[in-house]
C-alpha cells in the first residue's frame, strides 16, 4: 500500500526535530522517535509507548511509518530470493500506483547479504543489464531505498548491504548517503560501514563526493578495461573514462578498512582473454585493491557470450599472480533471474496493459 501521509522513514533527528517542533511536542521527542524507528523498528506510531497517547494521535494524523511490505517474490532453489516492492519517487508529485523496484536477498553460510536498489530504471543503458532497458522513471527517497532493508522479512539475518540492485547509486547520491549515515550512525542502526558497499559505474563528481563523505565501500563497474570496448557495453564510459575513474580512486587510502573492489562480468571471446588481464593489470598498478569476476546471465534480447570456466580461472590466475587479488563470484539465483531488472520490467508490463 502506498502512503497516504508524510513519511518518518528516512528522516535523520534534526528533521525529526522539525516535525515534532511544528505539533507543539518537546524537542526531545524527536529522540524518541528516532529510536523507535532505527533501533527498535516499528510498523506504526502507536507503537511508539514512550509517547503520550495524545501526542501519538497528534502524531498520526500528520505522519506514518511508512513501511510498505514487498507486492511479490520469487524464490531460488539456492536459497535466495527477490522481492517486489512499490515505491514513490522523488520527481513524482503525488504518489502512484505502479512504480517497483527489486531486492534480492542472498544467504550464504554465515552471510547474508541484500542487493538494494536506488532508482526506477536507469540513465545508463548499458548493454547487458535488464534494467537500463526499462528507461529512467525517478529517484527513490531515502524512506524507499530504507524500506527495502526495514521492511525485509529476513531483515534480522542480514550481515552485508550492497547497493548494486537497479539504478546508479551516484546518481541518487542525497538519497544514497542519507541511508548509509541511518544505517551506520550512533542514533541509527550502528552498523558499521565495513559491512556496506555503494557500486558505480564511476559518475563524474559524484563518485568524488561519496569517496570524501561516506567510509562505505565503493564497488566500480568496469566490464572492459579498453576505452572503444567499454564504450560499446556502457555508454556512460564516454563521460566518464575508466582510466579517469581509477585515477581519482588512487587519491584515496585503501590499505586499512575500507575496500575499493571491481565488478567485472566475463563475456566468451570478448573481454575474458589474457590481453585484458594484462591491460586491467597495468591500469590497477598502484591501487590496493580486488576485482571480483562475474558470470554473465542471458537477458532477454541481448546477444552476449557467457564465458566458460576455464576462461574465467586463467584471468583471476593470471590477475592473482600479479598481485590482484581477484575472485570468481559464485552464481546465485539462476532460476529466478536474480539478476535486477526482469520482474520489475514484467510486472510493469503487466500494470500498462490492464
Amino acid at each position: 500500500m502506498i502512503p497516504q501521509k508524510k513519511r518518518l522513514l528516512g528522516l535523520t533527528p534534526t528533521e525529526l526535530k522539525t516535525v515534532v517542533g511544528s505539533l507543539g511536542m518537546p524537542a526531545f521527542t524527536a529522540k524518541q522517535v528516532a529510536q523507535w524507528l532505527y533501533v527498535k523498528h516499528v510498523q506504526s506510531i502507536d507503537e511508539m509507548t514512550n509517547l503520550s497517547k495524545q501526542n501519538r494521535q497528534l502524531l498520526a494524523e500528520h505522519y506514518e511509518v511508512g513501511t510498505m511490505t514487498p507486492i511479490d517474490c520469487q524464490r531460488s532453489a539456492d536459497g535466495t530470493i527477490k522481492y517486489l516492492f512499490p515505491v514513490c519517487c522523488h520527481d513524482i508529485t503525488t504518489y502512484q500506483e505502479g512504480l517497483f523496484v527489486e531486492t534480492v536477498f542472498i544467504p550464504d553460510h554465515d552471510r547474508a547479504t541484500l542487493c538494494v536498489s536506488c532508482q526506477v530504471g536507469c540513465k545508463m543503458n548499458c548493454l547487458f543489464c535488464q534494467t537500463g532497458k526499462q528507461g529512467w522513471q525517478g529517484n527513490l527517497t531515502a524512506a524507499d531505498i530504507l524500506n527495502q532493508i526495514y521492511a525485509l522479512p529476513e531483515v534480522e539475518q542480514l550481515t552485508n548491504i550492497v547497493f548494486m540492485g537497479q539504478g546508479e547509486p551516484m546518481d541518487n547520491l542525497d538519497a544514497v548517503l542519507r541511508v548509509t549515515e541511518i544505517m551506520t550512525a550512533d542514533w541509527g542502526w550502528q552498523w558499521s560501514p565495513k559491512r556496506i558497499t555503494v557500486s558505480s559505474v564511476g559518475v563524474r563528481g559524484k563518485l568524488k563526493r561519496f569517496l570524501d563523505e561516506s567510509p562505505c565501500h565503493v564497488a566500480i563497474s568496469m566490464h572492459s578495461p579498453l576505452h572503444e570496448q567499454r564504450q560499446q557495453l556502457m555508454p556512460a564510459e564516454k563521460a566518464m573514462p575508466i582510466e579517469e575513474t581509477i585515477e581519482l580512486l588512487k587519491q584515496y587510502d585503501f590499505t586499512h578498512q575500507r575496500r575499493c573492489s571491481f565488478e567485472y562480468i566475463c563475456f566468451g571471446g570478448m573481454n575474458d582473454s589474457p590481453l585484458y588481464g594484462r591491460e586491467i593489470v597495468r591500469l590497477l598498478q598502484g591501487l590496493e585493491c580486488r576485482v571480483n569476476l562475474i558470470r554473465f546471465h542471458e537477458i532477454p534480447n541481448v546477444n552476449l557470450p557467457a564465458s566458460d570456466e576455464k576462461r574465467m580461472e586463467a584471468l583471476r590466475d593470471y590477475l592473482t599472480s600479479h598481485g590482484i587479488t581477484t575472485t570468481i563470484r559464485a552464481s546465485r539465483g539462476q532460476d529466478i533471474f536474480a539478476a535486477c531488472g526482469l520482474l520489475s520490467t514484467a510486472k510493469r508490463n503487466k500494470e500498462s496493459s490492464k
